[in-house]
């Protein structure tokens, strides 16, 4: 299987912050980027990783997280248009986002063209 995106929109960063560690600790996958809408009040956390992974990782974080996220998905093997549209999103990171990712321009090694 290829890779994939696991997108989970939720109420508020403290939130955001705990599914994507939630996800992380379930299964391999690699934070890409992510999207704060309404001055931070809604939050997109983007992950990467094998199907399989990527699923139970989002599955997982939907069903703990300490908010019921707004909405999630996993979006297998996405075309080169989605991932275009990610990679936009990662590039806009601040400088500081990017060390934190450790990532030149924010995108994962693997998703940079």
């Amino acid at each position: 299987m290829g890779k994939s995106y696991g997108f989970i929109e939720i109420s508020g960063v403290t939130a955001a912050i705990s599914a994507l560690d939630i996800m992380c600790k379930t299964a391999d996958v690699e934070f890409v980027t992510w999207e704060r809408k309404q001055g931070g009040r809604l939050v997109t956390i983007i992950v990467q990783g094998e199907v399989a992974a990527v699923t139970q990782a989002v599955e997982t974080a939907a069903n703990n997280a300490i908010k019921k996220p707004v909405a999630y998905t996993v979006i297998a093997n996405p075309h080169e248009e989605t991932v275009k549209m990610v990679q936009f999103s990662a590039s806009r990171l601040t400088k500081e986002d990017r060390l934190m990712t450790g990532t030149p321009n924010g995108a994962p090694p693997d998703m940079q063209q």
